[in-house]
């Protein structure tokens, strides 16, 4: 774990945030990959959360969600402003501001705004961006999306 990611040697990911607080969902990722060989009872990565991130969280507390894809029919140039006015107040660096490629991205219209997906990012219009270095890591973090809500 660091400030505002994971990096897991086994599966070979990265997952790095950038904006709002993304790390309650990191958590709940990072559980998954090893809920499989560890079970329910796996405590490690709140462990890890806590001493590394400062953040206590019960495994209760993750929620998966049913991410319902909602894509917009055109995109158009206020969508596209919509989104890059999102990505630049992410604040991320401008080496992953310009590896995102918006106009190639799928866009979904949610209750709360535009998510666009990208084969290795997500971009929430909230104020999240999410980069991944697996494409199969995107399921993943829309499974526990809803869990941005509660920052």
């Amino acid at each position: 774990m660091f400030e505002n990611g994971f990096e897991d040697g086994r599966f070979k990911l990265r997952v790095e945030f950038y904006g709002g607080d993304a790390r309650r969902l990191l958590l709940a990722v990072i559980r998954e990959l090893y809920l499989s060989d560890y079970g329910e009872d796996y405590v490690y990565p709140f462990e890890c959360a806590k001493e590394f991130w400062g953040i206590y969280m019960d495994p209760s507390e993750i929620a998966a969600g049913d991410f319902r894809p909602n894509p917009i029919k055109f995109l158009n140039r206020a969508v596209l402003d919509r989104l890059e006015k999102a990505l630049r107040e992410t604040k991320a660096p401008e080496e992953i501001v310009e590896s995102i490629n918006l106009e190639r991205a799928e866009v979904h219209k949610l209750k709360k705004g535009l998510l666009a997906l990208g084969k290795n990012f997500l971009l929430d219009e909230r104020g999240y961006l999410i980069i991944f270095s697996k494409p199969s890591a995107r399921e993943l973090i829309l499974k526990y999306l809803g869990m941005l809500d509660g920052d």
